[in-house]
């Protein structure tokens, strides 16, 4: 790779052991992807920042690259980690699991990481500008800024964002470059998409297909929600890899069919209507029939509009169901200022804040609370719950799923 002067000097050790260490694995990375050059980075949302993916080896890493004061050049923010940090015990968390989180968290805020332990940064304030170059980990998140906003990033494993937020580099390589982010195949929707379900329905049907591709869907409304939008990203990312998608007429790159594709011809073309969608409500729904323990609904984490829209749903009423609605530190904060906490609490739900179900340590809560099935509106969650932790799903819709809650059955 050409390094700069600067690069060089940091790669050569002089500014410390863990700088050194961190262009090596970026420089070595660069070297696989045969990228030319670095590129300076504003910004990193870092993955592995729960101890069920980090483990006792990653978390130890960690703990030594901020050693001697290491402090990260980049803002970085952390995803999700394995338990609620506020009240893990009330939840099911055991000690061992506090403690561990805690020491990883805890690394990382000594490097300058903020500790908002969310999977939706962008709703809290991590928000970066278009076409700005970016380190950003969690699947769901990486489509969402890459696609829906038009910054620029690759599928930042943990390493390579801890590396990228302590030299302030990446390495100028796959979505970083022009060439890299069009479209390659295209979608028709033909077919009505009402609730967060059906945009993570179709997520999970072309995901499928397109794998790691680029799909450029057309028939999607111009005033498709930024709800709806973080579920379609999270479930192309779940069934698929897709780390970018475009919409004509509505994400920043696709203002015409023909800029999407960058004047070229699709690979593959499909068109989606209520047979497709059906198809991959079915695939999601992995249970026989069992009875509701577990209601769990933002999985990415819930904004304040999903909130606002399930506390209207059980005002004045009360679950038979465990009632998870996961969200971000500061989403809670607004969801007590504006009432709506206070309302879902005296139904009976709980805003879990920092986890969720697919990176949360949620054997321990499951083996003490005997959950048998999950309902949810999450493709993702739909998705891995029932190979990661073996409880049965029901896919719906946010009222079905409240519904279920209400009665203790999915319908």
């Amino acid at each position: 790779m050409n390094l700069t002067f600067e690069e060089q000097k940091m790669l050569d050790g002089a500014y410390g052991k863990s700088v050194q260490k961190s262009m090596e694995i970026l420089t070595s990375l660069g070297d696989i992807y045969g990228a030319e050059r670095m590129i300076p980075i504003k910004s990193v949302h870092m993955p592995g920042s729960s101890i069920v993916v980090a483990g006792e080896a990653a978390t130890s890493f960690v703990e030594q690259m901020g050693e001697n004061g290491t402090e990260f050049a980049a803002y970085t923010t952390l995803n999700t980690g394995a338990m609620d940090m506020d009240c893990p015990r009330e939840l099911g968390f055991s000690e061992e699991t506090i403690a561990r989180q805690k020491r990883l968290t805890g690394a990382y805020g000594r490097m300058g990481g903020v500790p908002c332990h969310t999977c939706t940064p962008y709703l809290i304030g991590h928000c970066p500008k278009f076409g700005e170059h970016v380190a950003w980990g969690e699947s769901s998140a990486i489509a969402f800024v890459n696609s829906v906003i038009g910054a620029r990033t690759n599928r930042e494993g943990g390493p390579a964002a801890l590396a990228a937020a302590i030299a302030g580099r990446v390495p100028a390589y796959g979505y970083h470059l022009d060439e890299n982010r069009r479209g390659q195949f295209l979608i028709h929707v033909e077919t009505a998409l009402s609730d967060i379900a059906g945009y993570g329905a179709l997520g999970y049907w072309v995901g499928t297909r397109v794998e790691s591709g680029v799909p450029v869907f057309t028939g999607i409304p111009a005033d498709v929600t930024t709800d709806q939008l973080k579920a379609l990203g999270a479930a192309l990312a779940s069934s698929g890899a897709v780390a970018l998608f475009h919409i004509v007429g509505v994400t920043p790159e696709a203002p015409t069919l023909e800029a999407a594709f960058g004047g070229a011809s699709p690979k593959e073309v499909w068109h989606v209507g209520r047979a497709e969608l059906q198809t991959a409500f079915q695939t999601l729904s992995k249970q026989q029939g069992q009875p509701v323990s577990l209601v769990a609904l933002g999985c990415p984490h819930s904004s304040l509009s999903e909130i606002m829209q399930v506390a209207s749903m059980v005002e004045g009423k009360r679950v038979k169901t465990a009632f998870w609605m996961l969200c971000a530190q500061p989403v809670k904060y607004l969801a007590e200022r504006s009432g709506h906490k206070k309302i879902l609490e005296d139904a009976g739900v709980t805003l879990v804040c920092d986890t969720c179900p697919v990176l949360g340590a949620m054997a321990e809560p499951m083996e003490k609370t005997g959950m048998t099935a999950m309902a949810t509106n999450s493709a993702k969650l739909a998705h891995y719950a029932p190979g990661q932790w073996k409880i049965p799903t029901y896919y719906g819709t946010t009222e079905q799923c409240v519904n279920a809650a209400l009665k203790g059955v999915f319908a």
